[in-house]
């Protein structure tokens, strides 16, 4: 079976789904709210950091290119002073969620064309449910979930924000994969 040109309509109807179910959670379930917390001192945050009219990027701090920097005792002292972060700076002339959203849905997507091109090359058209459902729902599982972990481990994420997000994850998967076992093509 070619997978991708055969499950275009779970590929899109998965998609979809989780685009809208995203949006129900997010709208309805107040778990994320706690997933950033608030600067002690904000406004004076904001003023200080206003200065320098950083450009949008990802930074590191204290900021180092290479061991021999890293190892010196001029980085270690910064270390020991902190405070260390890992901020993300963006256009706060645009704070609409239109890109992101649009975004979101391409990356729904993604995630069920490789769910397709696995279960695809996994199963023959007519599989049972249950055989789709699995196939496509641990890949869709892969894609929204496993990679969260990174940023605990290696940016400190809080690890309560990473699991909260493995759970929407999971529940994108299960969705995925219930939406590829319906629509499975048949013999």
């Amino acid at each position: 079976m070619d997978p991708i040109i055969q499950l275009w309509l779970p590929i899109l109807v998965s998609a979809v789904v989780v685009f809208l179910i995203s949006s129900v959670l997010h709208m309805m379930f107040t778990y994320h709210n706690s997933d950033f917390k608030k600067l002690p001192a904000e406004d004076a945050v904001m003023d200080d950091l206003r200065k320098y009219k950083i450009p949008p990027g990802d930074y590191f701090l204290p900021y180092t290119t290479d061991n021999k920097e890293r190892n010196s005792p001029e980085f270690k002292e910064k270390c020991q002073r902190g405070p260390a972060a890992v901020m993300t700076i963006f256009d706060h002339t645009d704070m609409t969620m239109g890109s992101s959203l649009a975004l979101w849905f391409v990356y729904c997507i993604i995630v069920g064309v490789f769910a397709a091109y696995i279960a695809g090359h996994a199963l023959p058209a007519g599989a049972h449910y249950l055989a789709a459902f699995r196939f496509a729902g641990a890949t869709a599982f892969v894609g929204y979930s496993l990679a969260l972990m990174q940023q605990s481990i290696w940016y400190k994420k809080n690890w309560s924000v990473t699991f909260k997000s493995m759970f929407d994850g999971l529940v994108y998967a299960l969705l995925t994969g219930g939406v590829f076992g319906w629509l499975w093509p048949a013999v």
